[in-house]
């Protein structure tokens, strides 16, 4: 494969493009309800992108839902059982997949009713939110940010890859958090996020986004 050509573009109009995409995507695995990835380590915000999407997607009448990995971690005393800082553990244990598949996906599964659990476990509490479940219809779509999303599997109808170069992902990391730097080199050696997701966006500078529309 030849070089990635980028554009660039804001992220108010890349909001917009997205969106008019998905409101022509046709579900794969007999769903009714698009299924979206917008990957990225924290330092890339992709929140703030599926945000965008959401918003451009209700102003033309699509109903969307955005779902964090962060608001499905495990407890503390699995995350955190090798230690704080284990890179290992938070590439491979962090984050509660079994859930993710229960709660969000197979809800939205061909003959599932939509009932979307929007949130699991609050860290900070260390406890279940309790959040109500979130009705999401038939046509809309589902928005699911956060880091490590393309290893997982789940079957997406469309992944994005918010990407920093490796000193940009440095740079926007807060000191504290510079050890998972490791899992984000692994994850691109690993799964290569920038090379397989259909849309790449490259957010080495934040007011200066660019895009390549891939697949």
């Amino acid at each position: 494969m030849g070089p990635v050509r980028f554009e660039a573009i804001t992220w108010e109009r890349l909001g917009d493009l997205l969106a008019e995409r998905l409101l022509d995507l046709a579900p794969g695995d007999g769903g009714t309800r698009p299924r979206v990835a917008v990957d990225g380590a924290p330092a890339a915000r992709p929140g703030e992108l599926a945000v965008r999407v959401r918003d451009a997607l209700r102003t033309r009448g699509r109903p969307a839902l955005v779902v964090s990995t962060e608001d499905f971690l495990r407890p503390a005393s699995l995350r955190f059982e090798y230690g704080h800082q284990d890179v290992d553990a938070y590439y491979d244990g962090w984050f509660d997949t079994g859930a993710l598949w229960r709660e969000v996906f197979g809800p939205l599964e061909q003959g599932g009713d939509g009932r979307v659990l929007p949130d699991l476990w609050d860290p900070v509490a260390d406890r279940a939110t309790r959040s109500p479940y979130v009705h999401l219809p038939p046509g809309g779509v589902l928005l699911l940010h956060g880091p490590l999303l393309l290893r997982h599997w789940f079957p997406f109808d469309l992944t994005v890859h918010v990407s920093l170069s490796e000193g940009a992902l440095r740079r926007r990391t807060r000191e504290t958090e510079h050890w998972m730097l490791p899992a984000f080199e692994r994850y691109a050696a690993e799964t290569d996020p920038a090379g397989t997701a259909d849309v790449l966006v490259r957010a080495d500078d934040p007011r200066h986004p660019a895009w390549s529309g891939g697949r």
